[in-house]
């Protein structure tokens, strides 16, 4: 027996044998049993953008309900003006709508409390992103990004008290709205999972801090890193950190030495790189007209090969469908495992990926 089975071995139940609520391991599935027991459509290949590049191949979005979509918006616009965003700032959360992105990524809950979850803690990382690190219009500074990313690392992870040391630390995890809102979306996410989820989402933030200080020093020190060396930073930072959430939102807790397990976790990062090259795509304009201009992938490929943007758009759409077709190959090969944790695992990160194209390609930021 392989150490990935015998991890698994204590939840060996067919996924199909589960009903909602079943406990199993300590954990209360609540999945909806249509979603675990219905045929998947297949992988395809869709058009993006403004359709004049290659298709990029990627699983079709499981799930479409706009009615749940805005009841998530509804309740995080409500959390965003109780953490106190403006009134234009409740707007433009509003249009980006993380509602929907969480709806059409997360497809195996059907709570909205459970995804106002997902919802409240992207909305922090994108606020992060936004004010700390990127939009030089918002207030992103390259030489204040390392130590503001300290501070939102004790937002998400509060520190043991220090008295009189710990007083100011307070004051501005109060006064600061992107660590108000992280300190509030862990706090909810603690609610609904376990210290080790919680731990496990922090952490992959912390790692994603560290490929940004890297951005920054590029930035900064008005450097073009080479298209592999900006790619090895950003596999660190993509949307495997978002998909941490994928079995505390639904109600599941994949153990530990399956998570973390290098066949795992390769399929995830596949699937988080896939994604977040998805965004760097549909980026490209924003980026470009930064007064400082930001990484991305297509960018780095036009610099260091000196060809223009529409051919790095063509290397880079051929990066991703490798990534997607790699995946599902993972995603076969593990289906020998035997622990539903894992198959439900990896088919939310399979919706994931198809839900998170979905949203990119629609939504008005990227347009």
């Amino acid at each position: 027996m392989t150490e990935l089975a015998a991890a698994a071995e204590p939840a060996a139940v067919k996924v199909n044998e589960l009903a909602p609520g079943k406990a199993l391991g300590g954990s209360t599935f609540r999945i909806p049993i249509r979603r675990l027991t219905a045929d998947l459509e297949p992988y395809q290949e869709f058009e993006w953008g403004d359709g004049s590049a290659s298709p990029v191949y990627c699983p079709p979005a499981a799930r479409v309900d706009d009615r749940l979509a805005e009841e998530v918006d509804n309740r995080l616009a409500a959390w965003a003006e109780s953490i106190g965003f403006t009134p234009d700032e409740l707007a433009k959360l509003r249009n980006t709508g993380y509602g929907r992105l969480v709806m059409l990524t997360h497809t195996d809950s059907d709570d909205p409390d459970r995804l106002l979850v997902a919802a409240q803690m992207n909305t922090a990382w994108w606020m992060a992103d936004d004010y700390y690190a990127d939009d030089s219009a918002l207030g992103a500074d390259p030489t204040r990004l390392p130590q503001r990313l300290t501070m939102a690392m004790a937002a998400l992870d509060p520190l043991p008290d220090a008295g009189e040391f710990s007083e100011p630390l307070d004051d501005l995890l109060h006064e600061d709205k992107v660590l108000r809102a992280f300190g509030s979306a862990v706090s909810h996410l603690r609610r609904h999972a376990t210290p080790a989820q919680v731990q496990r989402a922090c952490y992959s933030t912390f790692t994603m801090f560290v490929s940004w200080t890297a951005y920054a020093a590029w930035r900064h020190g008005g450097e073009t890193p080479p298209a592999w060396e900006y790619l090895a930073a950003r596999q660190h930072d993509t949307f495997y950190t978002s998909m941490t959430l994928i079995d505390p939102v639904a109600g599941y807790e994949v153990p530990a030495n399956l998570f973390y397990d290098e066949r795992v976790r390769r399929a995830a990062f596949r699937a988080g790189t896939a994604s977040v090259l998805i965004n760097d795509l549909l980026s490209v304009k924003k980026d470009s007209a930064d007064e400082t201009p930001v990484c991305n992938i297509v960018l780095q490929i036009a610099a260091d090969r000196g060809c223009s943007i529409a051919q790095a758009t063509e290397i880079t759409v051929a990066l991703h469908n490798r990534m997607v077709h790699e995946f599902e190959a993972d995603h076969h090969a593990l289906q020998a495992i035997p622990s539903p944790e894992l198959h439900l695992y990896l088919h939310g990160l399979r919706n994931w990926m198809g839900g998170s194209f979905e949203w990119h390609n629609t939504n008005p930021r990227y347009k």
